[in-house]
């Protein structure tokens, strides 16, 4: 193992909890600010594999965080610009019947990164290596986006959606 190695493993050690923090209190969602600090770290590691270790390495991963939180809420305002234009039309399945449209409106309450992914994921079938291709972002943060989006459907479903029931919701 090189030194470098050794090296960042021992900032990671130190600095992952901090980072995490620092998430948490840009976002307040445990799993995005859990996503920011890998992401941030991951970023690190490659500056210091590609350029050598940063001069001020914590420095250096709380500003890639904090970039990366303010790029993705950029893309957040972006998706809702979007959104908003598509409130004029119809919602896709419209015409499918009422459970399709409990679908679509448990999908419009997810966050936009979590819909973004299961949308492209289930909806456009693509790959989850396409799908993080398009959105750039970390294979692993695709798949947790996309798991933790389905979870949150399934629970937000299961009272109403009976997919063998005729689409009647019950209680």
């Amino acid at each position: 193992m090189a030194v470098d190695d050794l090296e960042f493993r021992a900032f990671f050690a130190a600095q992952y909890r901090r980072l995490y923090a620092l998430g948490l209190l840009l976002t307040g969602d445990a799993g995005e600010a859990e996503e920011l600090a890998q992401d941030a770290l991951v970023r690190t590691f490659r500056r210091w594999a590609l350029a050598g270790r940063p001069k001020d390495p914590p420095t250096y991963a709380r500003k890639v965080l904090v970039n990366r939180h303010r790029s993705l809420l950029r893309r957040a305002v972006v998706e809702a610009r979007q959104l908003v234009r598509l409130r004029g039309e119809a919602a896709p399945g419209a015409d499918h019947g009422e459970d399709a449209m409990v679908v679509w409106a448990a999908l419009r309450r997810l966050p936009p990164r979590q819909r973004t992914v299961v949308v492209l994921r289930y909806f456009e079938d693509l790959s989850e290596p396409e799908v993080a291709r398009l959105l750039r972002l970390p294979l692993g943060t695709v798949k947790s986006l996309g798991r933790r989006g389905l979870a949150r459907l399934r629970s937000r479903l299961a009272p109403s959606f009976h997919p063998t029931g005729g689409g009647k919701g019950g209680t």
